[in-house]
């Protein structure tokens, strides 16, 4: 069971830098390159990113890639959804058709309640929490004006 794809956890780091660079256009060489990300991988995904309302392009010498959003409104399960779907334990609730055993199955709504609990927590989680974590691990401190705390 794979909890994140490569997908979402490139999309993620996109935003981490796109975060951290707030109100500035940042190339996708620069996301690439700063973050060990395949170029043309990456430029996939930031049009996901792009088609989703995150994150907006623009052309030319002084383009790139900036974040549409603020980035506490951006939780990581939105970004799990646009690149893998939601989070599912068990293999038999991926299939469109239903399973033989379901009626009998007495593991079905316990998976069903881990899957609602992981969906949850990943909805506490945002790119602006990361960005403070990763801050704090680096030492950084922001003035009053940042928002703190989780």
């Amino acid at each position: 069971m794979k909890v994140l794809t490569k997908k979402t956890d490139y999309a993620i780091r996109a935003l981490l830098m796109l975060g951290s660079k707030r109100d500035v256009y940042v190339s996708a060489k620069s996301i690439s390159a700063d973050q060990d990300i395949p170029y043309q991988f990456l430029r996939g995904l930031l049009q996901e990113l792009i088609r989703h309302d995150l994150v907006v392009s623009k052309e030319g010498a002084q383009g790139g890639f900036m974040m549409k959003k603020e980035p506490d409104e951006i939780p990581i399960a939105q970004l799990i959804e646009v690149f893998q779907g939601k989070v599912q334990v068990s293999e038999c609730m991926f299939r469109k058709q239903i399973c033989a055993n379901r009626a009998r199955c007495v593991l079905r709504h316990e998976i069903m309640r881990i899957e609602e609990v992981v969906n949850r927590e990943f909805d506490k989680v945002t790119i602006g929490k990361l960005i403070r974590d990763l801050d704090a691990a680096n030492g950084v401190t922001h003035g009053s004006g940042e928002k703190g705390g989780s």
